[in-house]
């Protein structure tokens, strides 16, 4: 299993078509498209929060586009709050991006994060290994 999770640069490009990295982020989406129709299990997430600080409003007609892109929103339940609370306290990153090490943590296979800052995905990842890609 393979899982493409996206932060808040890559919604921000994916969700705005003249954004400089919207081509990028874009093509990264279509692998997965193509990945799933060869039979690979492959899939794309958002943690809620992310959604939330890129300003992804799911009901807005505006986000018609994106929201047929088959990316599954990843809730902060208890868990992941209790998870991300840990990663904050120990790197003072920010709750969305908190929410993203919470969601890998508990991902199984590779683990590939769109992200404007690898080194920032990969340390709030740990332990879990990752795949951070530059948007």
């Amino acid at each position: 299993m393979r899982t493409l999770v996206l932060d808040n640069e890559a919604i921000q490009a994916l969700s705005q078509p003249a954004h400089v990295k919207h081509r990028a982020v874009v093509a990264h989406l279509a692998a997965v498209v193509v990945r799933r129709r060869k039979g690979t299990a492959v899939t794309a997430v958002v943690p809620t929060a992310v959604r939330v600080e890129a300003g992804w409003d799911r009901s807005d007609p505006r986000a018609a586009t994106i929201n047929r892109l088959r990316v599954a929103d990843r809730t902060l339940d208890t868990k992941a709050a209790n998870n991300a609370s840990r990663i904050v306290g120990r790197t003072r990153v920010s709750v969305a991006d908190a929410h993203i090490g919470a969601v890998v943590r508990t991902l199984t296979g590779e683990v590939v994060v769109l992200t404007s800052d690898p080194n920032y995905m990969v340390r709030v990842s740990a332990p879990k290994s990752i795949t951070a890609v530059r948007v």
